[in-house]
Order: structure tokens, then sequence, then C-alpha cells
């Protein structure tokens, strides 16, 4: 008997006894839409997170269909990462199948990460005449370098705002990147300075903000508008544009027809050149400094 009640006695106090001191927290559970932000929020977060991503950067992001594992992931999440405006219009609906209210847009734990960028080309008025415009403005932020700055403020703040015992770590984490990441703008802008006035032709406008830090022209497009497929009758025009101009740089993301683009090139004598949309499209580029490091390099290359 009193060996049994010695045997509950220690029970009791291993029950009871506080948490040794170098237990590790639990883990913010995360989930973002992108690779781009999932290797954002693993920089940020460091080992303080766990972090998933819903599309894969082999598809065009507008046209996701989230998996019934992306719905179960979402709601076990502390936080979902997304890039807000109008980009991923899936991205409520599987908020919704969730069900999880806090993580819905405008929510606690919903991480917009639009807030805080100058947006382009915010349209004055909607007519669905002009293709598929985005009400916001052009939601393709991510492809200038500079805004990983205030992207990585964000992040850094709602994840103290969700794990406060972790804002040391959160601060020194987000001091690292930004160091790292203002090195890298100083390379990035030698790089952008030699392609400062030049015109490229891209296949979508998702361009825009890439062109906005390289000072590059970029406002013709394969597409005849957002979201339309090139007709006979425009890739006609391209045919005489981009020689009457000298262009001599075709650019899409890798999910856009290659035929389209090639057989454009061929004719007119362009290069036709991948510039990610997505980190993750080629291998090695699922780093936010190597997706960045990818479409500047490539673009120095072909436009010396």
């Amino acid at each position: 008997m009193k060996k049994l009640i010695g045997i509950f006695a220690m029970a009791l106090m291993a029950l009871f006894a506080p948490a040794p001191a170098h237990a590790d927290p639990p883990k913010l559970k995360v989930v973002t839409t992108t690779v781009l932000f999932e290797d954002l929020a693993n920089k940020i977060g460091g080992e303080r997170v766990e972090v998933k991503h819903v599309a894969s950067p082999k598809f065009n992001v507008h046209f996701i269909q989230p998996k019934p594992s992306d719905v179960r992931n979402v709601s076990k999440a502390d936080l979902f990462i997304f890039t807000g405006l109008d980009l991923e219009a899936w991205a409520d609906p599987l908020l919704e199948a969730a069900g999880k209210r806090a993580l819905f847009r405008g929510g606690e734990r919903n991480v917009d990460l639009s807030r805080g960028i100058p947006l382009l080309k915010v349209p004055a008025r909607l007519d669905r005449a002009e293709g598929d415009l985005h009400a916001y403005g052009n939601p393709h932020y991510t492809l200038n370098p500079e805004h990983l700055r205030p992207m990585a403020e964000t992040l850094a703040a709602d994840f103290k705002s969700a794990d406060p015992t972790g804002a040391a770590e959160y601060d020194a984490n987000l001091a690292k990147f930004l160091s790292e990441l203002d090195s890298k703008l100083a390379e990035w802008r030698v790089m952008a300075a030699g392609l400062r006035g030049k015109e490229i032709v891209s296949y979508h406008d998702d361009i825009a903000y890439l062109a906005d830090f390289a000072g590059l022209k970029a406002d013709v497009f394969i597409e005849p508008k957002a979201g339309i497929p090139p007709t006979p009758k425009h890739l006609q025009y391209l045919e005489e544009y981009l020689p009457a101009n000298g262009i001599k740089v075709i650019t899409s993301p890798t999910f856009y027809s290659r035929a389209t683009l090639e057989g454009l090139a061929k004719r007119t004598g362009a290069k036709a050149v991948t510039v990610l949309q997505n980190a993750g499209e080629l291998p090695g580029t699922d780093d936010v400094f190597a997706f960045h490091e990818h479409n500047l390099r490539v673009l120095s290359e072909e436009l010396k």
C-alpha cells in the first residue's frame, strides 16, 4: 500500500511540476498562399513557426484550386498570410471552408502583406470590357525587391502580436533579414542601372513593379487586355511593334504558353526570357533573394 501511495504521489508531482526552462515553446502554425511568403515567414519566424503554403508555383496563382489538405491545414493555423487585394480569388472561399473566423480577411490573425505597399495602376473605374482589371490596383507587388522590407516588417509585427513571448526573437530575425536585404538591394540597384530606359514586352502586366524598380519601359503586353489570350491580329501588331522599336526581350513566367513566346521571338528576332512571377517556378528560386536575383540577372544579361 505504501508503495502504491508513493507511486501515486510521484505521478501527481510529475503532473503538476512546472515545465523545464529549456522546453521548446509551441510553434505558431502558419499557412501562406505562396512559396515566396512561406520562405519570408520562415526567415522572420525562425524556429518559432511551422509554415505551409497552398499554391504550387507551377501554376498561375490567380487560378489555384485548394485541396482538402489545404482546408485542414488552414483550420489548424494560427495565422494566414496572403497577398491581399484580389490576387488570390480562392483565398476567401478557402478560409470560409476552414471556418476559423480570426483568419478571415480583416480578422486579427489574417496577415495581408499589401499593407504599406504603394500600389500601381489603381483603376479610375472598373470596366469588364478592359479585361481582368484588379479593383485595388496591380497586385503583383512582390516583384519589386524593395517591397520585401514592408512585408517583413508586417510579418514581424503580426508574429509578435500572436506570440508576444517571442518578440525578441522576431525582432532579431527581422534585423538580420533587413541587413541582408540592404546588402542585396545595393547589388540589385547596380544591376538595375543598366536596364534604365530600355523597353521590354511581357506576356501579362505582372512586370509593373519590377519595371518600376529597374526603370524599364513595359507598357505593351502579349495579352491585348489583362487575362485575354493574344489574338492573331494582336500578334501581327506585335510582330511589327517589336522590331520597329528595337525591343530585344519578351518576358513571361513559366506557366504561360512558351509556344506563343518562342514563335513571336523567332519572327521578330527578340529573345524569350523567363521572368518569374512566383518564387519556386524554377529550381533554386524558392528563396526570396534567389527569386529576385534570377529576375534581375536574366534581364541584365539579355539587355546589355
